[in-house]
């Protein structure tokens, strides 16, 4: 052994240790083992009570030699077992953090009491703030928001995306709420429930406040007692401030923090008052669950030792073969050569269960989806008949145009589970596509968009116009868009009324759309300029039919985003008009959650929840 053998072998047995060394009691077995053993040996040999034992040696052929060498190969079998389980090492290998991905819900309360001032601007400014920090500084694990006042309501779904659930905070407000009231117990149930649909068993719920009663406490024994710690972040002061209700009333709140403290301990989480910087949130360990997370999420890779006592089980199965009966060793040894001659899928499925199977083919599908390979997904996910995979189904249909299918694929995944929300968002998503999608055959538009001078595309998108722009770019453009056509655009659906208008003012083209070679370049160019003054003029005619008929101008993207005249007074007084009645339009960004949570309030009164 050369010189850096032996200071790798000096270094092995430096760092020689068990990773669990309490298996190493079951050597003390040994001496029981041989004892009954022995006993055993004695009551199975029924010549021992009929022959003197001076006579009993010499009258057994072998019997004696046999059963001892059995007896040590069984004994060295327990420690080699013994040693092999207690885990023997003396190196360690870098390996991935493992991530615990805990996730968070967190509940804002949205009741009158939020709208008070003494954290200036407001308590709600500031928990808007608050929460954005959050959810920007968070290393690892989904991340949900629930609102509640006197119901509490989903606002966003368990995601990775933390910057999506940050869209919805400039729409919190106490207006959106359906029903006044602070109810916390709610509020705790809701998130229990959303990390359970999402198939976590341990998680965090962070409840922003200024109170708690005994209510939300069960509620928050109840979470702890499933695996949930609940934490809380105090809103307000103790001094307080007075605030409007929604219905005229005046009301005071003041921050409460001995019922958030009893809150906190009963769901096994901590409380902070909220402060200024992100403090109270590295107190509640909200920003940084594990640090292990922390760490996988920057890439980060961790040690261990690494476990040596598989190199002892070949030694163990070796002796395991001589407790075989006669004939029974070559039989183990052909299977132990024939079964890697196997088919490698056929003995992976051996040891698969059917869940597993499922698993496999729904990761495989997502890493097609990622790539953009939206039929392999589909291939990967046909079949599935969990929620899960009927919704991944879904979006690979989508992706696809297969919109009645995908909608199909929803509707199953729903009728499994009722409550995905994802699932209910990419259904509204696909059956509004399906709405917009244009009928087949030609271009889509056609007609109508002739009438305004545009082509159409494949698929109903509109390209650049071709001619009629404003100024004298008209005539140049003209020129150098106007795509040939090799038949009648008459016998084409998909062309547009802008190819027959130049058809029909320019005599000296033939059907196909090409200048007749035969004439000079002056004169094709006077019929070019005849062509142009032509659809100029139609198009003039037909912006002032539709403004007789609707009384508004037409609008210039309609129109090929192109005008024959300038813009007239009156045509600019109407589209000023129009322009200041938009902007007397109220700005909501939350209409569309007053109108989400009402519904849901209103189905839970019906359903009697």
């Amino acid at each position: 052994m050369n010189r850096g053998g032996w200071q790798w072998f000096i270094t092995a047995l430096k760092e020689f240790h068990f990773l669990r060394p309490w298996w190493l009691l079951a050597l003390l077995a040994l001496p029981l083992l041989w004892w009954l053993w022995k006993l055993n040996e004695r009551r199975s040999n029924a010549w021992r009570g009929l022959v003197d034992a001076h006579l009993l040696a010499h009258l057994q052929v072998g019997g004696g030699r046999r059963q001892t060498l059995t007896l040590l190969g069984a004994l060295l079998a327990w420690v080699i077992g013994a040693v092999a389980l207690a885990g023997p090492t003396w190196r360690q290998e870098e390996q991935p953090l493992w991530q615990t991905r805990a996730p968070l819900v967190i509940a804002l309360d949205l009741s009158d009491s939020i709208n008070a001032n003494d954290l200036p601007p407001s308590r709600l400014l500031q928990a808007r703030a608050k929460v954005a920090a959050l959810l920007r500084e968070r290393a690892g694990g989904q991340v949900g928001l629930v609102t509640y006042a006197g119901e509490a309501f989903t606002v966003a779904p368990l995601t990775d995306d933390a910057a999506n659930v940050a869209l919805f905070l400039d729409a919190l407000d106490p207006s959106i709420m359906p029903v006044a009231g602070s109810n916390a117990r709610n509020a705790i149930a809701l998130a229990q429930s959303l990390m359970h649909q999402a198939g976590f068993e341990q998680g965090q719920i962070l409840l922003l406040t200024d109170h708690a009663d005994e209510n939300a406490d069960s509620a928050a024994r109840r979470a702890l007692g499933a695996g949930f710690n609940v934490s809380v972040l105090g809103l307000g002061t103790r001094a307080g401030a007075a605030y409007r209700a929604a219905n005229g009333e005046i009301g005071r709140a003041q921050l409460e923090p001995a019922s958030l403290q009893r809150l906190a301990s009963a769901g096994g989480g901590r409380y902070q008052p909220l402060s200024a910087g992100d403090a109270d949130l590295k107190a509640l360990g909200v920003l940084d669950p594990q640090s292990e997370d922390a760490r996988a999420q920057r890439g980060e890779k961790g040690t261990a030792w690494r476990d040596q006592g598989y190199w002892l089980l070949p030694l163990l199965m070796l002796l395991c073969l001589f407790a075989f009966r006669r004939g029974g060793m070559l039989a183990a040894i052909a299977l132990c050569v024939l079964l890697p001659m196997a088919q490698p899928a056929a003995a992976a499925d051996w040891w698969t269960r059917a869940d597993q199977k499922a698993q496999q083919r729904i990761e495989q599908g997502a890493q097609a989806y990622r790539k953009g390979d939206f039929a392999g997904a589909q291939v990967q996910f046909n079949g599935l008949s969990s929620a899960d995979g009927l919704y991944n189904q879904g979006n690979a249909l989508a992706k696809q145009g297969q919109y009645d299918q995908a909608i199909a694929a929803y509707d199953a995944a729903l009728k499994q589970q009722p409550g995905m929300e994802d699932a209910i968002a990419n259904r509204a998503a696909v059956e509004a596509a399906r709405k917009q999608q244009p009928p087949p055959g030609g271009g889509g538009q056609g007609g109508e968009q002739g009438k305004n001078g545009q082509d159409a595309k494949q698929g109903g998108q509109q390209s650049q116009p071709q001619s009629g722009q404003s100024g004298d770019k008209s005539q140049d453009q003209n020129k150098d868009q106007q795509a040939p056509s090799k038949q009648d655009a008459s016998k084409d659906p998909g062309k547009s009324g802008q190819d027959n208008a130049n058809q029909d003012a320019s005599k000296g083209k033939p059907q196909d759309g090409k200048p007749d070679e035969t004439k000079s370049a002056a004169e094709q160019q006077q019929e070019q300029q005849a062509a142009d003054a032509a659809q100029r003029q139609r198009m003039q005619q037909a912006m002032q039919q539709a403004m007789q008929q609707d009384g508004k101008p037409q609008d210039p993207a309609k129109a090929g985003q192109a005008q024959a005249a300038p813009e007239t007074a009156a045509e600019r007084e109407r589209r000023q008009a129009t322009e200041a009645w938009l902007r007397r339009v109220p700005d909501d960004p939350g209409g569309l959650l007053k109108a989400k949570f009402q519904l849901e309030y209103q189905r839970r009164q019906r359903d009697g929840e």
